[in-house]
């Protein structure tokens, strides 16, 4: 191979990949090739393949179980046929994986500093220097600081960055980064995605990037794998395939991804609503503050905003800005220091336990998670009957009935457990369990956020058709401004337990008056210049 072309040439080749685990093949003849310097982006729903082919890639399939056929080629070299003992040195030194978790992939017992040197020995360093040097070049501040901390000490911001260092430090051709920012806020997936692009053009290294988000792929991808069911839908440079998807499968992807398509829900979020009637929701003057460790945090700060009936009002801000705090004051799951908060007029704050149950009647919750919020051992019928037994609501079974058919649901799912259920059927569960009681308000904590971006679509479309059908109120909380525009009417934008902006979802998210909500608006991402092609 000529000098040259081992700064610019083909570093990896895959033809022909075919991959089952035991009987089931879940990849069929996948093939794409990757550039020195350059970025692919293997893009789909769960269950698309995109992990197994990273794992091919990696030699990381179930031994016993997962079985790949095909060709893959590192730097000119078929790796599928190596043994273990001699790929073993290409893996961490040639080609480095960010896994989606950094929670999970770092050992709570053990110091960054302790998990990094093993990293460093790849290259035969012993001291801890030169990972000082990496965690300063990914941008981590104080480094020594990061390096003598445990993981539980680091936000999961700064985790993702130590996995990054930590996989950069031997210097690898390859990064294979599977979902790296998808459990992060917005601004700091920004940052990390701009980290990978600028390592990528400082060291020459070139990105394959696992994503079931196409404005993402678009941005940061010189070129895109669109997969279904384990098989390519289309390929091609990020240009040709964003601006002009060929496949009914990528246009479904592309219509279903937010931040490309703001106004797809504008005629449900626009239908008629209650003129001149009061607020439903009045939050006044309220902060909270909790002792930690015998030092007074405050997690809410005079915090004050209404809705009106049949509208959505978002709260949106980053992780640790006060967002869970307020609506657990709103659902009277905790009491505020002061300030008052009332709901279809009635005082929610120091009110008994038993006097709140007319009021949550009135006033639900849909969680972030469905599959840890749902009892695992219920059936559907059992979950979303269950508020029907408590308030001793009559016409069990046809209400249950009635609320699985409004959010889509199939009545055949009554004897189904959660663990028998898709994510977005998990959800939907949630959302019905919700309805039953016939509320005039739910509160949905980021309830799409674990969610793949086409069942995401469905579950907002169900949402909005019930709220323009009922006249529902809901809260939203989220941090994904791209989702909020399209969803609410209203938002306040929260940082450090205070309202920094308020006001109708358009005014602040198209002109932002602070700087925070400009950062906010500016980490949305907004896909690829169709000319352009990705960002490099």
């Amino acid at each position: 191979m000529a000098p040259q072309d081992r700064l610019t040439g083909e570093l990896l080749r895959v033809e022909g990949l075919t991959v089952s685990y035991g009987d089931h093949q879940v990849v069929t003849d996948v093939g794409f090739s990757l550039r020195r310097g350059e970025s692919l982006a293997l893009i789909g729903e769960s269950g698309s393949g995109k992990s197994t082919i990273a794992r091919s890639v990696l030699r990381l399939l179930p031994r016993g179980v997962g079985r790949a056929t095909g060709t893959v080629e590192f730097e000119g070299q078929e790796i599928l046929s190596l043994s273990e003992r001699r790929f073993r040195p290409l893996r961490g030194r040639r080609i480095g994986f960010v896994p989606q978790d950094p929670g999970n992939s770092l050992n709570p017992v053990r110091t960054i500093g302790v998990q990094a040197q093993e990293a460093a020995a790849l290259i035969g360093e012993k001291g801890p220097e030169v990972v000082l040097e990496t965690f300063d070049q990914v941008g981590l501040d104080n480094p020594r600081r990061v390096y003598d901390s445990y993981p539980h000490q680091l936000s999961g911001g700064m985790l993702q960055r130590v996995l990054i260092g930590l996989t950069v430090l031997p210097r690898p051709a390859l990064i294979v980064a599977d979902e790296p920012t998808s459990a992060l806020d917005v601004t700091i997936q920004k940052r990390i995605l701009d980290l990978l692009s600028q390592l990528r053009q400082d060291l020459n290294i070139s990105l394959l990037l696992i994503t079931h988000d196409l404005a993402i792929a678009a941005e940061r991808a010189d070129s895109l794998v669109v997969l279904k069911d384990g098989v390519v839908q289309e390929a091609g440079s990020t240009a040709s395939v964003f601006s002009a998807p060929s496949s009914e499968y990528a246009r479904k992807l592309h219509a279903d991804v937010p931040a490309l398509n703001p106004d797809r829900y504008q005629h449900l979020r626009d239908s008629d609503r209650p003129v001149g009637e009061p607020p439903r929701i009045e939050v006044r003057g309220v902060s909270k503050t909790f002792t930690v460790d015998g030092k007074v945090l405050t997690a809410v700060d005079d915090v004050s905003f209404s809705v009106a009936p049949g509208t959505t009002h978002a709260l949106v801000g980053e992780s640790g800005s006060g967002k869970t705090t307020t609506i657990r004051l709103l659902l009277g799951l905790e009491e505020p220091d002061s300030g008052s908060i009332t709901v279809a007029g009635e005082e929610v704050t120091r009110r008994s336990h038993a006097s709140l149950r007319s009021v949550r009647r009135h006033l639900q919750l849909v969680y972030q998670n469905p599959f840890t919020s749902l009892d695992p051992l219920w059936t559907v019928k059992r979950l979303v009957g269950e508020s029907l037994d408590r308030y001793r609501v009559g016409d069990r079974d046809e209400r249950v009935r009635e609320a699985l058919d409004s959010v889509g649901l199939s009545q055949d799912l009554l004897s189904r457990r959660p663990t028998a259920l898709s994510g977005g059927q998990r959800q939907r569960v949630a959302l019905a369990r919700a309805l039953v009681l016939r509320p005039d308000v739910i509160v949905l904590d980021e309830p799409t956020s674990a969610l793949d971006v086409s069942v995401q679509a469905g579950i907002v479309e169900v949402m909005l058709t019930l709220q323009a059908s009922l006249g529902l109120t809901y809260v939203f909380v989220s941090h994904d401004l791209a989702l909020v525009r399209q969803l609410a009417h209203t938002v306040s934008v929260m940082r450090q337990g205070r309202i920094v902006e308020s006001g109708p979802v358009a005014a602040v998210l198209d002109n932002p008056q602070e700087p925070y909500t400009r950062a906010l608006v500016d980490s949305i991402p907004a896909g690829a210049d169709p000319v352009a092609g990705g960002v490099s």
